[in-house]
């Protein structure tokens, strides 16, 4: 091993020595020989590829290298060399940074912003800045030249002399915003983004050469330039328009981007990233108009010959008495292209002023350019808030009136929000998994923070931990919305407080917003129970439901606590199919009796929700069809317990193939002779059935999770005293075994639950019918009769041999004949 420590050391040596004259010698060339095309950047082979990213191959190194060698940096401009890692800087962007090339016009409308942002506030102190005539509007303006494949955007704002060219734009993720903030030292709007970061080089991932055109007020108009691959020029500009002041990017787009060249893409990109910027964003449109030109005289002459057939004599003598001074010379229509700027981003970024300041007609508007939604319906609620701490950030949320029609069916499959969060106005992205819960995706609105930091690529935000605190307030914020919407609708007040809200002005307006939320979204707020254990009380003050006494109305769980009888302990509720089949329920017939009142879940997902809803206020549920209910006690339970404990017995015994746990005195019946419960931790009917209907269902894992059953006699029932008494009598008899069994079947059917033997429950009807008519248990179905049958072969054949007859008779006659 020693031998080959000191050619190994020697080497790394040699090599450390080489690659300072390496770089000498790549500054030495570009200085040299400018006429020379430079070399195209190397590309490794799919280096930091990203899953559906870009890639680079030897195909599109070889086509970048022949775009590029047709275009040469300027001969008379001084050259500059860019850092050392610039040129592997530039591999990474273009290969693996952005995953969507889109984003290239949103850091340079945001780098146009910025310098815009600046001018306004050096014009606050030095109105001289601006200039005059055009350099006063503060604008942004994106123009196309599909001949040459040249997108530019220009903006009017600060500028940049030689030196910030070559400082900003040589050195990869310099930004002058951060210098221009420490130098001015105040409590301004400074909210900056950063003129030319990283955000800039993202325009190498469409164009293969860049022009930045610059005008300071301090200095000359020049012009950068570079190809990406390792150097840069900058010369002093002679030849272009003088722009007064700002700067002008031009991108010589690549043939693979020349989707770029089309107008309705650039409007849509704006509309999606920039539509929110705070200063005007115009685009050199084209339009087509309808222009009335004269007709050609050969065209109106053939019009004359057409016409002249069709005219009657009459038309003909009354044209001869026109005059020729009355005659309008014939025109014709036809399109013509015309082009203007067409200005594509007039909404305002209403959250960025006061709550106070904001009309309820202007939010209404805001909401439907936000949420594309243009129906005349308003949102049922908003709220607009600007949080503070930590991460600052506004925030503008909203309750859309109407839930879409697949809010539920691509749930847990779906990354997407409705959320959207931008950056100092900027759109960075809809698809945040952590910006809020999917229980609350359906509210529609925005989040802009000034203090996320900004990193490589904005995608990478994604992942960032101040989204988890922005995520508790929006959370929170969201709740108080609903609850607020609820506390405000007259139909959720209570009896104390009906007359305050009904003086209220708008009473009808806010009359049943609630009852319209809870019909489209009651759903979320449940899964959100489910879900969120942190905000569980919070969204449980939200549910609302049917109850027993609520006469056809929603209530809320506080409203039933404060109409709980005194004793009662536990909040009481069955779950079903139907508010119309509980209401026939077994279950309910003591308690409504006891003027006791009971919830009615109906939704298949209230099955799931009360696993996770076990109490509300210190106070606990209780499902009125498991073991376990507590109600007013009997004086005389104990005698009938002893009474009927040889009948529960018995019948324990003849039930125990049927999976049922205990026989017992029920404390719930009232009409009814029994009824089949659950224990306190199995399925209850209901879910049963909803397990059984779903797809891929383990019968396995049901009967684990089914538990056992415990039927419950009600011993004032004329057929249980009847029963109890035949088994006193004789316990083998057989027919009251029978009756047992079939009571039993009836029971679990009328609770809810489905029979695993259908067919020994008929048989079972079908002899007690029989009893009920009397008929003899040795008597049997009547076999078919086969007369008819033997009749009509008999007859078949017989007409069959008759005509054979006939036949044999006409051959006879033929025979004849011949």
């Amino acid at each position: 091993m020693r031998k080959w420590t000191i050619p190994s050391v020697l080497f790394l040596l040699c090599l450390l020595f080489l690659l300072p004259d390496q770089g000498r010698k790549i500054h030495a060339n570009a200085e040299a020989d400018s006429d020379v095309p430079l070399d195209p950047p190397k590309v490794e082979e799919k280096i930091g590829a990203v899953p559906h990213g870009l890639s680079t191959d030897s195909e599109v190194v070889k086509r970048e290298a022949e775009s590029m060698s047709r275009k040469t940096l300027r001969a008379s401009a001084q050259k500059f060399e860019f850092q050392a890692e610039v040129s592997r800087l530039m591999d990474i962007i273009i290969n693996s940074l952005y995953s969507n090339k889109d984003i290239f016009l949103r850091e340079l409308i945001s780098n146009a912003s910025d310098a815009l942002d600046k001018i306004r506030f050096l014009s606050l102190t030095d109105k001289e800045v601006l200039g005059e005539g055009d350099n006063t509007k503060l604008e942004i303006q994106i123009k196309l030249d599909k001949e040459n494949k040249i997108l530019s955007i220009r903006d009017r704002g600060v500028g940049m002399t030689k030196e910030d060219l070559i400082k900003n734009l040589g050195t990869i993720a310099r930004s002058g915003t951060s210098a221009f903030v420490e130098k001015m030292q105040t409590s301004g709007d400074l909210n900056l983004i950063g003129q030319f970061g990283v955000g800039f080089y993202s325009v190498y991932l469409v164009a293969d050469y860049v022009e930045v055109i610059s005008k300071h007020n301090d200095d000359k108009q020049h012009v950068w330039e570079s190809k990406a691959d390792g150097a840069f020029a900058i010369s002093e500009d002679e030849w272009n328009e003088p722009l007064g002041r700002g700067t002008e990017i031009r991108l010589h787009l690549r043939d693979e981007a020349q989707e770029y060249l089309d107008e309705y893409k650039l409007k849509e990109l704006v509309k999606k990233y920039s539509e929110f910027i705070n200063f005007p964003i115009h685009l050199w449109a084209s339009k087509e108009v309808d222009e009335e030109v004269p007709a050609d005289e050969d065209e109106s002459n053939d019009d004359d010959d057409d016409t002249a057939e069709s005219k009657s004599s009459e038309e003909e003598e009354e044209e001869e008495d026109k005059g020729e001074d009355e005659k309008k010379p014939k025109t014709k229509t036809i399109k013509k292209t015309t082009y203007e700027w067409e200005l594509l981003n007039d909404v305002k970024a209403i959250w960025l002023r006061s709550p106070k300041e904001v009309t309820d007609e202007e939010y209404t508007k805001f909401y439907h350019s936000l949420a594309k939604d243009f129906a005349d319906e308003k949102p049922l609620s908003w709220s607009h808030f600007n949080a503070e701490g930590d991460v600052e950030f506004k925030a503008l949320l909203f309750v859309p009136p109407k839930a879409p029609h697949d809010l539920y069916e691509s749930y847990y499959n779906s990354n997407k929000s409705n959320l959207k969060l931008f950056v100092r106005r900027v759109f960075i992205s809809d698809e945040f998994d952590e910006l809020l819960p999917k229980y609350l995706n359906f509210l529609k609105g925005l989040v802009d923070s000034d203090t996320l930091p900004l990193n490589v690529s904005r995608e990478m935000l994604q992942h960032h931990s101040s989204l988890k605190t922005i995520k508790k307030k929006l959370i929170r914020k969201a709740l108080d919305m609903i609850r607020k919407l609820a506390e405000e609708d007259p139909d959720e007040s209570n009896d104390k407080s009906k007359k305050d809200v009904e003086e209220s002005g708008d009473n009808n307006e806010k009359k049943g917003q609630y009852a319209k939320f809870w019909n489209e979204f009651g759903k979320s707020i449940k899964l959100g129970i489910i879900e969120d254990a942190t905000n569980r009380n919070r969204l449980a003050k939200l549910l609302r439901f049917e109850t027993t006494k609520s006469d056809g109305k929603l209530t809320s769980l506080d409203q039933y606590i404060s109409r709980m009888k005194s004793g009662q302990k536990d909040i009481f509720y069955i779950t079903g199919t139907s508010k119309e089949q509980l209401e026939k329920s077994p279950f309910l017939e003591r308690l409504t009796k006891k003027n006791y009142e009971v919830i009615f879940f109906t939704d298949p997902v209230d099955e799931y929700l009360m696993q996770y809803l076990t109490e509300y206020e210190d106070t606990k549920f209780q499902n009125v069809s498991k073991e376990g209910l507590k109600i007013e006690k009997d004086s005389k339970d104990k005698e009938l317990k002893e009474s009927f404990k040889e009948l529960t017995k018995w019948w324990k015994g003849a039930l125990a193939s049927h999976n049922v746990d205990d026989v017992k005195i029920s404390n719930r019946l009232a009409d009814s002779p029994c009824v089949v419960v659950t224990s306190k931790y199995g399925w209850t009917s209901n879910m049963e059935r909803i397990m059984q209907s779903q797809t891929l269902s383990d019968a396995n894992k049901q009967a684990y999770m089914r538990g056992k059953r415990v039927l419950e006699i009600n011993p004032r029932h004329p057929i249980i005293k009847e029963l109890r008494d035949r088994v006193v009598k004789d316990s083998e008899d057989e027919s009251v075994k029978q009756t047992a069994q079939l009571i039993y079947q009836t029971a679990l059917m009328e609770s809810g639950f489905m029979l695993s033997d259908p067919q020994d429950f008929a048989s079972r009807i079908y002899s007690s019918v029989k009893n009920s008519l009397k008929i003899s248990p040795d008597a049997t179905v009547e076999e078919e009769d086969d007369m008819e049958e033997a009749e009509t072969v008999s007859s078949a054949e017989e007409t069959e041999s008759t005509t054979k007859t006939e036949e044999a008779l006409v051959d006879d006659d033929v025979n004849d004949e011949l």
